[in-house]
């Protein structure tokens, strides 16, 4: 994990482009899906299962906020 997380913060990008996807199945509503380049995920530190909630800002834009941010890992020796 270590070695991933100095991969990403040295080649992370500042922005990503992605694209709504839908999901029809038969007898349910249609969903979107907005996926998160993993990245983007690893340095966040994103897990699995994790709760978040969208804001609308704008037409343009949203914020993604985690509602149980984890805490900081301790710092590792070199």
């Amino acid at each position: 994990m270590r070695l991933l997380y100095k991969v990403v913060i040295t080649f992370m990008q500042a922005e990503y482009e992605m694209k709504v996807q839908v999901i029809r199945s038969q007898g349910r509503a249609s969903r979107l899906f907005v996926n998160i380049p993993l990245p983007l995920a690893a340095a966040l530190d994103f897990q699995a299962g994790e709760r978040v909630r969208w804001q609308l800002l704008s037409r343009s834009d949203l914020r993604l906020v985690r509602l149980e941010a984890p805490t900081l890992a301790k710092t590792f020796k070199k």
